[in-house]
């Protein structure tokens, strides 16, 4: 074998970019192997310094969470003792953490559209700690292949998919979700969100809590959106970053005329939570007092000034009445 290794060595009838390896138990055995060019050399060391960074921020999620979580005095009436944060931005975490403990009946799915890299969002804690399963959607394709690569590990029934949604392809989103009645759909798309709940409770969704921003930036009083377009980036909207989404009365109006109770925002200005009351103890939803506004924390901190000066920036932009 020695000489038909150095008679192949040296006669190269390969192709050229190809190597040679020795393998097998009983003897050395002649296969080929494509090499790794220097960009997937890089790109799968990339992905595993990633992968190793992402599972610490579960970890670190995890018990963040779980010290928050064991910390509260919860008071049911109030929602703001619900809040603790693990893999959410702001309190939602413990907002759905006791408003999934208050459903009398629970199918143990999500979906959430805009879930980023599928650990900085409002359902990683329902897949991670609490094993549920759901379907979480990412339109930016990179964020979308973070979140499979690290999170089906942690719930059999999680499924990440790549998909920019729009009124158009909700049908696509329908075919791909287990249960039409999740006990938690979370949007959070930063542009055409209120025509897109549209379609997604007129094609036949019927979530039983639905989580959805606002922008702040409207204040408490105007109920607006902006006009649909199917290809909406609010970074490239308006300079300011500021003209997306809908207003939180706008908000209220869609869900109660589509028969939900609204709970609460959560203290950060960025996430409103509403209820189908057929799943809840009356006595429950009729006692809850949510906090009905808060500024969104993030844009004032950026912009130093409150939502109403805020608004007069994009005040010349089209917006469509709720």
């Amino acid at each position: 074998m020695r000489g038909v290794r150095h008679e192949a060595s040296r006669r190269r009838p390969w192709p050229r970019g190809f190597s040679l390896f020795e393998a097998g138990s009983h003897g050395n055995v002649l296969r080929l192997r494509t090499p790794a060019t220097g960009r997937d050399m890089f790109r799968g060391l990339r992905n595993r310094r990633l992968e190793a960074r992402d599972r610490q921020r579960i970890t670190i999620a995890l018990a963040r969470g779980g010290a928050m979580m064991q910390a509260r005095r919860i008071d049911l009436s109030q929602p703001g003792t619900w809040e603790f944060s693990g893999f959410s931005q702001n309190g939602e975490d413990g907002i759905l953490d006791v408003l999934r403990s208050q459903l009398t009946s629970s199918n143990r799915y999500f979906v959430e559209i805009g879930a980023s890299d599928g650990i900085e969002n409002n359902t990683a804690w329902l897949l991670v700690a609490e094993k549920y399963a759901g379907l979480m959607i990412e339109g930016d394709p990179e964020l979308a292949k973070r979140a499979r690569r690290t999170l089906p590990a942690y719930s059999i029934g999680a499924v990440c998919q790549q998909m920019f949604v729009t009124r158009e392809s909700v049908p696509a989103l329908k075919a791909l979700a287990w249960h039409r009645d999740p006990d938690v759909f979370s949007l959070d798309i930063d542009g055409m969100d209120y025509h897109v709940a549209e379609a997604i409770l007129d094609g036949g969704f019927r979530p039983r809590i639905f989580a959805v921003e606002y922008n702040s930036v409207f204040g408490a009083e105007r109920s607006l959106t902006i006009a649909y377009r199917p290809d909406f980036v609010f970074t490239e909207a308006h300079p300011t970053q500021l003209y997306y989404g809908v207003s939180i009365a706008g908000w209220r109006k869609f869900f109660e005329r589509r028969g939900y109770r609204f709970v609460t925002v959560e203290r950060n200005g960025v996430n409103a939570f509403f209820a189908d009351p057929a799943f809840f103890p009356r006595s429950f939803i009729d006692g809850v007092q949510g906090l009905p506004y808060a500024e969104n924390l993030y844009q004032y901190r950026k912009f130093q000034r409150p939502s109403e000066e805020q608004f007069a920036l994009i005040a010349d932009q089209p917006f469509v009445s709720i």
